[in-house]
């Protein structure tokens, strides 16, 4: 975890000789997809994602000379324990089919190597609703992840 509580320490590591030297350094932040959604019922996680995607773009700025890749993986909902350990079984969104983990990881490492600045790692339906989401009143964007995040929305 990086040190939230310490950001200015971040920028002298990755600045250090040990670091720049090798100039080939990688480094792989992952947000949702929809970080731009306003998140009901999952609310601080919402915002944490926002702040990694601004934390990712102004370290990859930061960084662009020095050799540094930053790469951003966006994934949409993926099967993992997440869903398990957050107690959202009983959501839309964790009842749902959900993209595989290897396949994920695989895009991210794929990004990540060959120095892109992101990649939406998810099915085209997801993919689809970030898009569209960028057209959405916010109010609008709340409201559709209350019905996909509220505690027994699987059986509605």
């Amino acid at each position: 975890m990086l040190g939230i509580r310490r950001p200015r320490k971040t920028r002298p590591r990755l600045n250090s000789p040990h670091v720049t030297q090798k100039r080939r350094q990688r480094l792989r932040l992952s947000y949702a997809a929809h970080y731009t959604s306003p998140g009901s019922y999952q609310a601080v996680y919402n915002a944490s994602k926002s702040f990694v995607r601004s934390f990712a773009l102004a370290l990859r700025e930061e960084q662009r000379d020095s050799g540094v890749t930053v790469t951003t993986l966006m994934p949409g909902p993926t099967e993992t324990k997440f869903f398990l350990r957050a107690r959202m079984l009983d959501t839309k969104v964790g009842a749902s089919d959900k993209d595989d983990a290897a396949e994920v990881a695989r895009l991210g490492y794929e990004a990540l190597m060959a120095g892109k600045e992101r990649v939406v790692a998810s099915s085209l339906t997801t993919k689809l609703q970030g898009r569209g989401s960028r057209l959405l009143l916010d109010s609008v964007k709340a409201r559709m992840h209350r019905r996909m995040a509220e505690p027994g929305s699987a059986n509605k």
